[in-house]
């Protein structure tokens, strides 16, 4: 089981950048697959994006693609999102989300391990 807490999060205007890292503390991180969802106001929980093993997979939501990265050092077991030319749609609760093994999915459901939380709100 990995323990996983987020950081980055905060208060940007339309059109900036944000950097999540969410890191892990299990010692064999470099077998999880992660993945980043996003929450908004009364609305369920979204898949974000995706990275598998050594960072050669990955898969991003048609909502954020060409704006949002991504990527993951297994050596720091940590995993990362860079967020830019952010949109008021944006705006959300990102969680890091953890799974043991090779996952193409993209379902909540599918993850077992979470972190906390980290607050995004982009003001327009």
């Amino acid at each position: 089981q990995e323990q996983l807490v987020e950081s980055g999060g905060g208060l940007v205007q339309a059109g900036g950048s944000l950097r999540l890292s969410c890191a892990a503390s299990g010692r064999t991180f470099s077998t999880y697959t992660m993945a980043w969802f996003r929450q908004a106001p009364g609305k369920e929980r979204e898949f974000v994006a995706r990275i598998i093993g050594s960072a050669s997979s990955t898969y991003h939501a048609d909502s954020v693609k060409g704006r949002f990265t991504i990527s993951r050092d297994n050596a720091k077991s940590t995993v990362y999102l860079q967020m830019n030319s952010l949109k008021a749609e944006d705006t959300a609760v990102y969680y890091c989300a953890a799974r043991f093994g090779y996952w193409y999915s993209t379902s909540r459901f599918d993850f077992n391990d979470w972190g906390q939380g980290t607050q995004v709100t982009v003001s327009s």
